[in-house]
């Protein structure tokens, strides 16, 4: 999977736009700037626009070319971003350190999925915030009729409501809701696309 990202990030062209995702665009402009954490950022799109509202961003992804786009968008807007390589199994920060997460279409193998999205959210402080965009399971069918729907070819790691309730427990739900809607994210989000989108609080009493 590295070898793969690697080879779509290594074209000049930012495979899935320069501009931030429309959801989490809306939502992080009226959440007040704090310390954010980004897995499986690829090229920084995300990242960049929330350091230019005066986050503190952290940001990850186990593609070094997804890195060096990144870090050249950064440069271009002239904001600076935390960027690593590696991979979600071994990246170590602080427990309740972050003011919010966000994983967009951060899809992992279904053996590890549960595991790392705890591990993740335990990065989270009490009262902090989770945003997720992600494919659901039915947009497997309109992958398989639009190619550039993008999205994972295994339907084991696509979402479902009751899999995010399931593995992040210790969140209360604002927003958690299946929908269908066009996407325009550069080259490989393009058209009808089956998506989950959350907004979630990380309870006080939250148990790691």
């Amino acid at each position: 999977m590295k070898a793969f990202w690697n080879e779509r990030y290594k074209s000049a062209d930012y495979v899935y736009g320069e501009k931030p995702n429309a959801f989490f665009a809306s939502k992080i402009t009226s959440l007040s700037p704090g310390k954010l954490l980004l897995p499986a950022e690829g090229e920084g799109r995300n990242a960049v626009f929330a350091a230019s509202l005066g986050w503190e961003v952290w940001a990850f992804d186990f593609s070094e070319e997804g890195k060096r786009k990144a870090e050249r968008l950064a440069e271009k807007n002239r904001v600076a971003i935390h960027y690593e390589v590696c991979d979600t199994n071994d990246v170590r920060y602080e427990a309740d350190s972050f003011d919010l997460m966000g994983l967009f279409f951060a899809h992992f193998p279904e053996g590890v999925r549960a595991t790392y999205h705890r591990k993740l959210a335990a990065f989270v402080k009490p009262g902090g915030k989770l945003l997720i965009e992600g494919f659901r399971k039915e947009h497997l069918e309109l992958s398989r009729a639009n190619p550039q729907a993008g999205g994972p070819k295994d339907e084991s790691m696509l979402f479902s409501l009751d899999i995010l309730r399931s593995d992040f427990p210790d969140f209360e739900w604002e927003q958690l809701e299946a929908l269908t809607e066009n996407l325009e994210e550069g080259s490989f989000h393009q058209g009808k696309s089956a998506l989950i989108r959350a907004l979630g609080t990380k309870r006080k009493q939250a148990n790691h």
